[in-house]
């Protein structure tokens, strides 16, 4: 007798959430985006793109405890990943070309 869980998880962009988690999937694990028409009305939020699913089978309760345990801290990592990916970095003011030391000279002067 096998044991199963499925997490579903709502994000922003949930393609690029599953892309990341996929490098980590093993055969006892499946990652899908359901889109929102695929699942109930009851069950949508409004601005939800979809909903990434993940099924994992394994034979025993202490081995699907396991997986879990290492999906949910890969899908932490893989939101963080999809957030920084998507926030745009603003360059920062190193001050202006002349803050720089008039003093120093050129040896080869």
């Amino acid at each position: 007798m096998s044991r199963r869980a499925t997490i579903r998880t709502s994000h922003e962009d949930p393609r690029l959430v599953a892309r990341a988690l996929s490098p980590d999937n093993t055969d006892e694990m499946e990652t899908v985006v359901e889109d929102e028409n695929q699942r109930p009305s009851s069950d949508r939020t409004q601005g939800d793109d979809g909903e990434v699913v993940t099924r994992i089978e394994r034979e025993t309760t202490s081995g699907l405890h396991s997986t879990v345990d290492d999906y949910v801290v890969n899908l932490e990592v893989a939101v963080d990943v999809a957030h920084s990916g998507r926030t745009e970095h603003q360059p920062t003011d190193t001050g202006s070309v002349s803050d720089t030391d008039s003093n120093i000279h050129d040896n080869n002067e």
